[in-house]
Parts: C-alpha cells; structure tokens; sequence
C-alpha cells in the first residue's frame, strides 16, 4: 500500500489539511499525519487519527525518550506532503534545520516531497520566504499554490492554500509519475449511450459509468495521459482527466475515433447500445389509444470493430462484457469475434455486483489463452488489477 506521510504545521489552513487527508484515505492510501506543536492548537490529533484511520505522530521523542521515529517514517513514506507548509516550515527545509519530529522526518527522507504553502500575502512575498521556495524547486520539492483570495488576517492577497482538491491531485501526480502507466496515453469509455426515440423518450440501460470513471481515475493516479468518452452519469470528471461527454453510439463511435490515435490503450468500459431506433420523431409521440407502437431497430456500429481494423501496432485493445449466465462461453467467444488484446467480463445477475453497485466480480481473459479471475471486491480496487495486467502487456512499449 503506498504510503503518504502527511505534515501539518502551524498555519490556521491546518483545518483543510483534515479534508486532504480524508481524501487520500478514502483512496485507499496509507496517510501517516506528523503534526508540529503550535498545529496541534489548531486542530486536535484525534481528528487527523479519525480521518486517517492511524495513530497521529507529535513528538521527536517518545515516551521513553527513543528517538527513532523519524527515521521510520522517513523509510515508510513513497512521498511526503506538508500542507499547509508555513514560512516557518520552509525556512527549516530550505536550511536543513531539524527540531522537531515533521523537520527531521524532512530531512531524512529520500521520498518525493509536496508543499502546499498558506501564510499572509507580505510573509509570502517576503525576499526570503521567495529565496527559501526557490532553493527548495532547485532540490526538486513540488509546490503546489498559494492561491489568491481571501487570508485568514481579513486581507486579500496571494498567500491562502491550495484547495483540498487541488492538493490531492497534485499528489496524484507525483506518485503518477513514477507509476506503471507512466508514459502512455490511454482512453477510457465509461457510461451507457441513449438512442433518442423522440424528444423526451430514448432507449437506455442501467449503466452508472462507475467502472469506466474507476479506470480512468486509477489510470491518471498511475501516471497515464487519460481521455475519457462517457455517456450521460452523475459521477464528477476524475481530476486530470480529458472528459468528453457524449449521449449516442455514433456520438461515442466519433469521438472515440476521432482520440484514439497515438494512445497505447484503449478501454472500452462504455455500455453502448447494440441498437438504435431507425427513425426518430421530431415531435413527442403521443400515447395511442388502441393501437400499439411498433419500433424499427437497427444495429448501431461496432466501435470495437472499428478500432480493431485501425489498431497501429503496439496499441493494446481492451473490450467489456456484461453478461448473465454462462459467462466465460460467451466471454470467449466474444473475445474471438471482437480480436481485442485483452476481455473483462463480469457477470451483471450476481448480487452485490455490476450495474450501480461499488462492487464487481470479473474474469479477464488474454489473447493468449490465459484466464484470470477475480473475486468480488471494490470497482477502484478491480481497475487496479485491471492497469496490473494491461501493464503486463505493454511492457516497454509507448505510442507517441
């Protein structure tokens, strides 16, 4: 589990570093949070402990006087953010000063550090706050912010933190960047299409998008350029991803053609309609009183189909399958049919799973004959095991 060691020090912003943490944790990071002393006079620990499902670390030495905690942490930490990250805290790091357990812990480390910083705008336009963030960028520190706005000292003025949202996607980024979509560009479709058949009435399914939006987010966290084609859904854009928003087949077959060039991956999450009315009516068809409606479909294109024919070499193909029963025969025919690299198939009729829920159960097949199942768990956790294994397939391979 990739671990995050999160410093808070004395600012008044320290009240949005609960919000950042909660947000990670929730992401399913290890967040270790090492509070200064005048922070915790801000917000107290068992707030960042409830947040962060972990123990919340105050003091360079314990209660036997050890003093080795720093060192773990430091060792334990794939990053280290410092949010907010007063002048006072970034006099210290841009001079190696070590006084207590966040500036030795800064110290030691040999992870990727972020700073969010949040002070009154003459503290951060002060030449030597300047001169500190500049020898800090030097030695490869990420900074992320100050914005401009209102400061807690009643002015206005550049100097006020970063937005929770902002920080985490910052985050995202520098542990993206070292992760194994890093490099590539993939797109994702996510959602169901509705085939129009008059102003008000359309032909649907029961698609949320929830997988489709899993993948893309998981992927851009993994250090991929992600796009994602989606159908109409509640669900927010991930941060960092390219959305594009479209409601019919042809509208996704377009838009999915038009970006696919130049991706090293093509996820195609989407729900899309094999079927479409052949004529829609421009006006609201009325309730008949004793006579039926009959609807002519047609089939709507085969955007697989399509990509497989335009497929450049090294591009790696990924289609879905949502089915009832007997899923591996239809599965594996499907991938026959299709040509795709790789299938996920799950099957919608099992309780607990598919459509709308958080969950799923998945199979994923391979070209070459192999099958891996995988139990029930979280969709975000399943997108994960699903990058695992397109990775596997990419290998070194990137298209420009």
């Amino acid at each position: 589990m990739t671990c995050i060691v999160f410093g808070v020090s004395g600012g008044i912003a320290a009240y949005k570093a609960v919000e950042v943490v909660r947000r990670l944790a929730e992401r399913g990071f290890d967040v270790r949070v090492v509070m200064t002393e005048h922070a915790t006079r801000l917000v107290g620990p068992d707030t960042f402990r409830a947040v962060s499902g972990n123990p919340v670390s105050l003091r360079l030495f314990d209660a036997q006087g050890k003093a080795m905690e720093h060192i773990s942490l430091a060792r334990a930490a794939d990053v280290v953010v410092v949010a907010p990250a007063t002048a006072n805290i970034l006099a210290k790091m841009a001079h190696g000063l070590a006084d207590d357990l966040l500036s030795t812990t800064l110290l030691a480390t040999r992870a990727p550090v972020l700073v969010a910083p949040a002070m009154n705008r003459e503290m951060y336009r002060h030449p030597a706050t300047q001169e500190n963030l500049r020898k800090l960028r030097e030695r490869g520190v990420q900074v992320v912010g100050p914005e401009s706005g209102p400061l807690a000292c009643g002015e206005e003025g550049e100097g006020r933190m970063a937005e929770p949202p902002a920080i985490v996607e910052a985050v995202l980024r520098l542990l993206g960047a070292r992760g194994d979509l890093s490099g590539h560009r993939v797109l994702v479709t996510a959602g169901g299409t509705r085939e129009p058949l008059d102003p008000v009435r359309f032909i649907g399914n029961r698609s949320s998008g929830k997988m489709g939006y899993a993948l893309a987010e998981t992927a851009r966290e993994l250090g991929a350029e992600v796009i994602l084609v989606s159908g109409p859904t509640q669900l927010q854009a991930p941060p960092g991803v390219e959305r594009v928003m479209v409601e019919t087949a042809e509208e996704m077959r377009r838009e999915v053609i038009a970006r696919c060039t130049g991706c090293s991956v093509v996820a195609m999450a989407a729900a899309v309609a094999d079927f479409t009315p052949s004529r829609r009516s421009e006006e609201k068809i009325k309730r008949a009183v004793r006579e039926g409606l009959t609807v002519e479909l047609v089939p709507t294109p085969d955007i697989l189909g399509e990509l497989r024919e335009r497929k450049p070499p090294g591009q790696v193909l990924v289609g879905f399958a949502a089915e009832t029963g007997d899923l591996l025969t239809k599965a594996r025919k499907k991938m026959e049919d299709k040509g795709v690299d790789s299938l996920v198939a799950n099957d919608v009729s099992r309780p607990g799973s598919g459509f709308d829920s958080d969950y799923n159960q998945a199979v994923i097949l391979f070209r070459d004959g192999r099958e891996m199942e995988l139990d029930l768990m979280p969709k975000r956790e399943l997108a994960l095991r699903i990058w695992e294994a397109v990775a596997g397939l990419l290998g070194d391979r990137a298209i420009k």
